[in-house]
């Protein structure tokens, strides 16, 4: 009849049987010097433990974790059926400790391979100065490998449940991170320090806010974020801010293009990191715009581009004020005639009053442009000559024909 196997690592068979359980209180006693040697070992063989060493707290809790698993040995001999729950649980605690300190799996993993080793060598000298026979020996060895078994699984096992913690209190802390860079209030600098400090980020000396479209699967991707950008898809419209936009891995990258899956995008100016808030709002009004068709709706537009356009559009009731006033003597002009004279009065205006320019630029006879100049003539007057006038005249025009108000028909 077939033999129940043991849970990996366990001992089973004679070997484990042969281990004198009186064993367990020669090696107890000689529990604190063995954790003397095997402390001092590994942090001889795993540099971050020694770096660690200096912290008080750090140094505790490493003889902690040595003391606990040679104990955890010793209660194996004195009982190879104690599981050795409370021990393996503050190896649960250790390894998810190290995941939300952002330290890595193989230090610890190193740290117990070699605090495993040298008390095995350590404890070994004991059995042999009593003269064992290798069946104890051998047993010995079996529970040595359970005790490194069970508390590195635990470790693993906490570490892994650190990790999830790490990921969502680390997305908290860039939550909080990226709202006080947005927000409304005056960014102080150490704040700023303090807050990227416990979101594992680096402070860029400048910073660009990216807003997106909302996609119309309501998908909530997070473009960027493994490359050091702040995300918020959350908000309304999702907003990115990206460090050091100008550099090698910013916005010209093929990796940011690819990021936005042909998302239309707005990007505000670049600025300080404390002023990113004003990206933001420049960014917002870029993408306004762009649903608007005031700016193109397809792609990705830097406001950096439009700079004329946002500015002209920064203020929309003083626009207005200015189209109505200045285009006032086009109203009473029927729509098709007033489209072509708004158009040819632009061009005439942005090409310095040459009458062969416009004609080219229109695509109309000179003769035509001299015949629609001459009916601009009598309803403007001399207002077509004043460098003041003529200004208003380009803002207003050039702002109606991106809103398509007063060129609704071509020759």
């Amino acid at each position: 009849m077939a033999t129940p196997a043991a849970p990996h690592g366990e001992p089973d068979g004679p070997g484990a049987a042969a281990v004198p359980p009186e064993l367990a209180r020669l090696l107890r006693n000689q529990l604190e010097a063995v954790a003397d040697e095997v402390e001092e070992e590994v942090r001889r063989q795993v540099p971050e433990y020694a770096v660690r060493s200096a912290d008080g707290a750090s140094r505790a809790l490493l003889r902690s974790g040595v003391v606990q698993a040679l104990t955890l040995f010793v209660d194996h001999i004195a009982d190879p059926c104690c599981r050795g729950d409370s021990i393996t649980a503050i190896y649960h605690e250790l390894g998810r400790g190290e995941a939300l300190e952002g330290h890595s799996l193989e230090t610890l993993q190193s740290a117990l391979r070699v605090g495993g080793l040298h008390a095995w060598r350590l404890l070994g000298r004991t059995t042999e100065e009593l003269g064992l026979d290798s069946s104890v020996m051998a047993g010995l060895g079996e529970l040595a490998f359970r005790t490194v078994h069970e508390v590195a699984e635990a470790a693993a096992a906490g570490y892994a449940e650190g990790q999830l913690r790490s990921a969502d209190e680390l997305e908290r802390r860039r939550g909080r991170l990226l709202a006080l860079l947005l927000g409304e209030q005056p960014v102080l600098p150490e704040a700023v320090r303090d807050l990227a400090h416990g979101a594992r980020w680096s402070v860029p000396p400048y910073v660009a806010v990216v807003v997106l479209a909302a996609p119309s699967d309501q998908r909530e991707e997070r473009p960027l974020a493994a490359a050091g950008a702040l995300v918020d898809m959350e908000s309304r419209p999702p907003r990115m801010l990206v460090p050091d936009p100008d550099g090698s891995g910013g916005f010209g990258g093929r990796a940011f293009t690819l990021a936005l899956r042909g998302r239309p995008a707005a990007i505000g100016p670049t600025v300080p990191l404390v002023e990113a808030a004003r990206s933001l709002r420049w960014a917002v009004r870029a993408l306004g715009l762009m649903g608007r068709g005031i700016l193109p709706r397809q792609g990705v537009v830097r406001c950096a581009d439009h700079l004329s356009t946002l500015l002209l559009h920064s203020d929309e009731p003083m626009l207005d004020l200015l189209r109505t006033r200045a285009l006032a003597p086009l109203d009473g002009v029927s729509e098709q005639p007033r489209g072509r004279l708004a158009e040819t009065l632009l061009a005439w205006l942005l090409s310095g009053s040459n009458v062969p320019e416009v004609a080219a630029r229109l695509h109309v006879h000179p003769q035509t442009v001299r015949y629609r100049l001459r009916q601009l003539e009598k309803l403007f007057g001399e207002a077509l000559h004043d460098p003041g006038n003529r200004l208003e005249l380009i803002l207003a025009l050039t702002s109606a024909q991106k809103n398509e108000e007063f060129l609704n028909s071509r020759p």
